[in-house]
């Protein structure tokens, strides 16, 4: 838990401080008299022995024969040791079980290090051990079940979180532990039903985190025996069924978090009245659903409130205005509606953070909400808000974060005059609304000097982008798509030194990619400005079906560039290369008619890349294949040509990626397409091809791709072409393609050449000539090739072994060799 400053006193009464400095500090100055006994000596240095690395520990511990003096070890006034310290050591190895043979030993601290195998179950059993703190290191395996025969236990504190625990969590251990106090056992890996039995021998028992595990089943019901249980943590598990009525008996409940479970039911106000001593309540990402009950304003200690992602309905209970210590309420993602003015918000002057986000709310904003001074966080974007800003917004000087998105405010204008005096302003999301309204161009829209991010998308409006954008110098995420945009980007767009997310796309804006935004430092360099509260806004990162991100801070987004669905023309600017940070580059739909530059394989950081839908030219730069963290790719609809790189992350790309280029060449591009197809064209993928020469392999081509315009035999002829898979047209003079006439040729498809009985040549193509089928006998676990030919019993394979035609081409003269006659091909 994260406490707020204006309630430090109170959530202390939350925080178990295992080791507090002040009070090892005091038993410092409490030196022993007497020396440690050697059978302790001994015990310690079995335990360094233990351990694979020590970080120094070893020489710093034989410079005295003393252990009592000894870092990380404390002894008492009779030279026995009371507590080892060595959190944060960088130890690793395993915990040695001669610790156990320090029988005055009472705290046990080490946490924040390397450890692993297995937590000795000794250290519990039959130890002195008082607080046993082993969190954050790799310990794993299953903790051993202790039987209630064995002797009391003293131990009144564990802490075994962020481990790799597995299995069940003990049941029986904890009965013959009547001081026990507090378990964290969070962020684990176990599984099964959560125990009842914590509070079976001990009254105090006060604090259980048991979230981020796997535990399943119901809350038990024995739960509500814990009459001093003061904080209980069950979230992010995979508990189901509903809030058992025992849990409410519970009444020393502070701190109770089940959220990011199954969990359904109702809320029921006249049990959760009863937990009147409640500050802290988490039940998101849940299934409840009903209305929040009235009875809510009872909680008068109540200061944080999360039920966020639920299935509540109804309106907000004017009584939640009663609990005036609050400092947050998450509501978002339910299915809340009414007006908000239902509460007087000015009754919750601690109000620091607010988020009604994705429900049904209707009406203006409440200018009650402006009296909460000390806000700093407001979401209350998609709902049915309407109406305009008013001025007294301007009250909320310490806002950080601001949401109105996807409601019905309208005049654009007069809402930035209004928002430009939030000084403090890191966020602002104003998209979904102003419909059809201008972009103001006013220069007098000169503050929010400390926003980072600013999304105005889905607006519709029109106009330039305007030129007090570059007033907002420390702006690190710009977000203007869907809307209708027009002119150039303007030159200023690289001044901005921060600016590392960039989405305009879907507007009309016009002219050449200006060579200047290549200039944009953050996008040039792996630099991070970050200088944002860390606060939860939810973008889109690409465009499509990936719409379900969310980050919490600037940092976490990639750097993107998004120019895709406007009119720019021209060429891709080589500069591009520079931008060796960028993660995201969308193109797509425009004019662009260069060939794609070859500075792109500088983008060493690149995972999407999209150009779809221009008209570039040219081939796909082989070296593409060298960014090995693309992951989309995408230059479908264009009029690229030769062969599609084969390899790296090439081959995870669909036929799609390539689609609607007639020049491009890939057994991936047809349905038939095999791995003996895509041997013939992988060494046409990774070389040059003004380096091939008489060496040249076969490439591949699509649909479409014919020798000459109108010819390849008539219409049979051009549905053959949709079958084509290896393409010769492009065949140096005197290269010959061999065949083997009348019969079959084995042989492997790279070695077609070595099995010439008939060399047809190609003097300057290129005019379809020949069409020669490839197949592949699964009896002879062999490729061989045969003509097409008007007496198709000749050939002594089945159909359904053909795997391919080879097109032959010629340029001058159409004496044609095998004419691709068989209407049979275009029904394949």
């Amino acid at each position: 838990m994260k406490p707020h400053s204006s309630r430090s006193n109170k959530t202390s009464r939350f925080r178990i401080n295992f080791f507090d400095p002040a009070f090892v500090l005091l038993l410092t100055f409490i030196s022993p008299v007497n020396s440690c006994t050697e059978q302790e000596r001994h015990s310690l240095l079995r335990f360094l022995a233990g351990l694979s690395q020590d970080s120094g520990l070893a020489a710093s511990w034989q410079n005295s024969t003393d252990c009592c003096t000894w870092e990380g070890i404390i002894c008492g006034e009779d030279g026995a040791v009371t507590e080892i310290s060595l959190a944060s050591r960088g130890l690793q190895g395993r915990i040695s079980l001669s610790l156990r043979e320090l029988t005055s030993l009472s705290r046990l601290n080490l946490s924040y290090n390397l450890l692993s195998g297995g937590l000795p179950s000794e250290l519990i059993s039959t130890s002195s051990i008082v607080v046993l703190d082993v969190s954050f290191n790799r310990l794993d395996g299953e903790l051993q079940e202790l039987n209630s025969s064995s002797p009391e236990r003293p131990l009144q504190v564990l802490n075994i979180s962020s481990n790799l625990f597995t299995g069940a969590f003990p049941s029986t251990t904890w009965e013959k532990t009547s001081s026990l106090f507090a378990i964290n056992a969070s962020n684990n890996s176990f599984t099964g039903y959560i125990p009842s039995t914590f509070c079976i021998s001990s009254s105090s028992f006060a604090v259980l985190d048991l979230s981020y595990n796997q535990f399943s089943g119901n809350i038990p019901h024995g739960i509500g025996k814990c009459c001093s249980l003061r904080m209980l943590k069950v979230g992010h598990n995979n508990i189901i069924g509903t809030l058992p009525y025992d849990l409410f008996s519970a009444i020393s409940l502070e701190y109770l978090s089940f959220a990011n479970n199954g969990l359904q039911g109702t809320i029921n106000g006249a049990l959760i009245i009863k937990l009147r001593n409640l500050v802290f309540v988490d039940l998101g990402w849940n299934r409840f659903s009903g209305k929040i009950p009235d009875s809510i304003g009872q909680l008068k200690k109540l200061e944080e409130l999360h039920m966020c992602s639920n299935n509540l309905s109804g309106e907000l209970p004017s009584s939640l205005g009663e609990c005036t210590n609050l400092v947050t309420i998450n509501l978002r993602s339910n299915k809340l509606e009414g007006e908000l003015a239902k509460v007087n918000f000015s009754n919750l002057p601690n109000l620091k953070k607010i988020d009604f986000g994705s429900n049904n709310f209707t009406g203006t904003i409440p200018e009650s909400i402006y009296s909460c001074s000390n806000l700093t966080w407001l979401r209350l974007s998609s709902n049915r808000l309407h109406g305009q800003l008013t001025k007294n917004i301007g009250n909320l000087k310490f806002i950080t974060f601001l949401s109105l998105s996807y409601n019905n405010f309208t005049n654009i204008t007069n809402t930035l005059h209004i928002l430009k005096s939030l000084r403090n302003l890191n966020v602002l999301l104003i998209g979904g609304n102003f419909k059809n309204e201008a972009m103001p161009q006013d220069e007098a829209i000169n503050g929010f000097e400390n926003i980072l991010c600013l999304a105005i998308e889905d607006c519709a409006l029109s106009g330039k982008i305007p030129n007090w954008f570059s007033k907002l110098r420390n702006l690190q995420i710009l977000v203007l798509h869907n809307n209708q945009l027009n002119g150039p980007i303007p030159t200023w767009t690289s001044s901005l030194k921060f600016l590392k997310y960039v989405d305009i796309s879907n507007n009309n804006l016009t002219g050449e990619i200006p060579a200047g935004l290549m200039e944009m430092a953050m996008l040039k360099s792996d630099k991070v400005a970050d200088n944002s509260d860390p606060i939860a806004f939810p973008l889109p990162v690409y465009a499509g079906a990936c719409l379900c991100f969310q980050y919490h801070t600037a940092t976490a987004l990639p750097k993107m560039l998004n120019l895709g669905n406007n009119k720019f023309t021209g060429a891709i600017p080589m500069e591009i290369g520079e931008l060796k940070a960028l993660v995201s580059l969308n193109l797509s739909f425009n004019n662009l008619n260069s060939e794609i530059p070859q500075s792109m394989n500088n983008l060493k950081n690149l995972m999407v890349l999209d150009l779809s839908y221009n008209h570039l030219t040219g081939a796909i730069p082989p070296a593409l294949m060298n960014l090995h963290f693309l992951s989309k790719f995408n230059v479908s609809y264009n009029d690229l040509e030769g062969p599609v790189p084969i390899g790296g992350q090439f081959s995870t790309f669909p036929s799609s990626s390539f689609a609607g280029n007639p020049k491009l060449c890939s057994p991936m591009l047809l349905h038939h397409c095999n791995s003996a197809e895509e041997d013939l064209s992988s060494s046409n993928s990774t070389k040059d091809p003004s380096r091939f020469g008489r060496r040249r392999r076969f490439g591949t081509t699509t649909y479409g791709h014919s020798c000459v315009d109108g010819g390849g035999g008539g219409s049979a002829g051009r549905r053959a072409m949709a079958r084509l898979v290896f393409n010769v047209a492009e065949a140096p003079v005197g290269f010959g393609v061999g065949v083997g006439v009348g019969g079959w040729m084995t042989g492997e498809p790279m070695s077609l050449t070595n099995m010439s009985r008939t060399r047809v040549h190609f003097p300057s193509g290129p005019t379809i000539v020949g069409l020669i089928d490839l197949k592949y006998s699964h009896y002879s676990k062999a490729y061989s090739v045969a003509p097409q030919s008007p007496a198709p019993s000749k050939m002594n394979t089945p159909k359904e072994n053909l795997i391919g035609q080879l097109v032959i081409c010629q340029r001058d003269s159409v004496n044609a060799v095998y004419a691709p006659k068989s209407r049979k091909l275009g029904r394949n």
